[in-house]
């Protein structure tokens, strides 16, 4: 057996695993990018939220 290929199988080894993390990132984070969208077109649809009188929610009632 030769040890120098044995050395080169280790480095091709290395370079398959940093092009698989590489592919398993990108991957990633166009997951996450089509989640950020997806939450934007939620919030977008939600209604919106009628103006409340100016005296709602300034007092506690804690007599009970």
């Amino acid at each position: 057996m030769n040890i120098g290929n044995s050395a080169n199988i280790g480095s091709l080894t290395n370079q398959v695993g940093q092009a698989g993390d590489a592919i398993n990132i990108s991957v990633l984070k166009k997951a996450i990018d089509m989640q950020a969208q997806a939450a934007a077109q939620l919030i977008e649809a939600l209604p919106q939220m009628s103006s409340n009188p100016p005296n709602l929610g300034q007092s506690v009632d804690v007599s009970a």
